[in-house]
């Protein structure tokens, strides 16, 4: 057996409101679907752009509060010009909880915190830099 196709990523968040408004508003992402489950999970599909995966936001109050632990879990974003987001993000009073750092591709990244704490990483691309 050999898989096809990577589909989409599924995240369980406490506050479905607050998550959906900090990735259309902060990282500018479309939310493509949004359904409740046979067994009442709320979902929420969200594109990227240039990506044909999706992330997948459940909401399942009856299991409680989500705990992210530190460094478990990541997305990363690529952005063209990272001067450009960490002025965007400080003017969103959002915070950068890393970063800047150069890999040593010559790539640069910073880190900010999603709700519930996951980690979103938001890279530039060195010219001719496949990976970070």
């Amino acid at each position: 057996m050999k898989v096809k196709k990577l589909l989409h990523t599924r995240m369980r968040v406490s506050d479905m409101e607050a998550t959906l408004r900090f990735y259309r508003e902060v990282l500018g992402l479309e939310v493509v679907e949004q359904k409740v489950s046979p067994r009442g999970s709320h979902l929420a599909f969200l594109a990227v752009p240039n990506s044909e995966e999706l992330i997948e936001l459940c909401s399942f109050p009856s299991s409680g509060p989500v705990v992210v632990q530190e460094d478990l879990v990541h997305l990363a974003f690529e952005v063209d010009d990272l001067d450009e987001t960490i002025q965007a993000l400080h003017a969103k009073h959002i915070r950068i909880t890393d970063g800047p750092t150069q890999s040593s591709s010559g790539s640069r990244f910073i880190f900010i915190d999603a709700p519930d704490g996951y980690e979103i990483e938001l890279i530039q691309r060195a010219p001719g830099v496949a990976i970070v």
